[in-house]
């Protein structure tokens, strides 16, 4: 039995998650879905599912990435007892931290050019 298990969270997931959660979770996920793939919005958004599920202690051969990302990533949201408002909030954390970054970057770019 082979699964489509990736080493990070995919962005192929994301459409699964729309009714993971309630309503803001979905207008959450409805937004990230309107976005092009390398918009910071969806970046943090890959980024809190990244931190939410554990990936990067993710082992390709423990029990949890053997059953894939799929059934990982709907196993965390539906242990996840705390409401949507706090996975948003862990969202602007997110996008807080991409921004940060990208910023970053932007400035060592114009002072190497």
């Amino acid at each position: 039995m082979y699964v489509n298990t990736e080493i990070m969270f995919p962005n192929r997931v994301i459409p699964l998650l729309l009714d993971s959660r309630g309503p803001e979770w979905r207008e959450l996920v409805e937004r990230v879905l309107s976005l092009p793939e390398d918009d910071p919005q969806v970046l943090a958004f890959v980024l809190m599912m990244i931190r939410l599920n554990g990936c990067m202690e993710c082992e390709t051969d423990s029990y949890r990435a053997m059953r894939g990302c799929d059934m990982c990533v709907a196993q965390t949201l539906h242990r996840y007892k705390k409401p949507d408002r706090e996975l948003l909030n862990l969202f602007a954390s997110a996008l807080a931290t991409v921004e940060e970054y990208l910023e970053e970057q932007s400035g060592e770019t114009r002072r190497i050019a």
